[in-house]
């Protein structure tokens, strides 16, 4: 049976293949980023324009189940969609950047790192930023009513981790722009 690594090899070997650009986000870079917890899911930011999305789909068809349309559906609407890998059954959700208030900057600033969360051998991947996680865990937060312990507690964690290394007039800046400011402040305890 194939591994997340293995899973995750075969879908980020397709989009380099095809140049799309893409982060690993989500519950993965917040654990990278912050303290490891368990993720059903690996989440990736996509840069996914609709005429490349057949190429996509055709590129991983073979080893992951992926509805052409939904994937159609979710580039014109700035939504997700999932790949369901095959042999394994690990599912990646991937989120088009184009909308998504945070997307560009979630490509801008990743870096790539080498990991071996994946399992296995370490693997060279791009992943979102910590500032960028916080930014989007804050968005999360917000608009689920800000009554998610878990989401508060991955926030906490993060900010734990990453006191005296974020960068702060850029989370200060953004956090504003997207009117999660005051979470920002509540975070940090400012």
């Amino acid at each position: 049976m194939a591994s997340l690594r293995d899973a995750a090899l075969q879908l980020f070997t397709a989009l380099d293949r095809l140049g799309i650009r893409y982060a690993v986000g989500g519950s993965f870079a917040s654990s990278f980023h912050g303290i490891a917890r368990a993720t059903q899911d690996i989440d990736v930011v996509v840069e996914l324009p609709e005429i490349v999305a057949k190429a996509l789909n055709l590129a991983v068809s073979s080893d992951f189940y992926a509805d052409h349309e939904t994937m159609l559906d979710a580039i014109r609407r700035g939504l997700s969609f999932n790949l369901i890998h095959f042999e394994s059954g690990h599912k990646f959700d991937l989120f088009v950047a184009g909308r998504h208030p945070l997307g560009s900057e979630q490509l801008t600033h990743r870096s790539f790192v080498k990991t071996a969360m994946l399992g296995g051998d370490p693997l060279e991947i791009p992943i979102v930023s910590a500032e960028d996680i916080i930014l989007v865990k804050l968005l999360w937060y917000r608009s689920g009513g800000e009554v998610s312990e878990r989401q508060w507690n991955d926030l906490v964690n993060l900010a734990e981790v990453q006191t005296g290394r974020a960068d702060h007039p850029y989370l200060k800046t953004q956090a504003s722009r997207l009117g999660v400011g005051d979470l920002l402040s509540r975070l940090w305890g400012e």
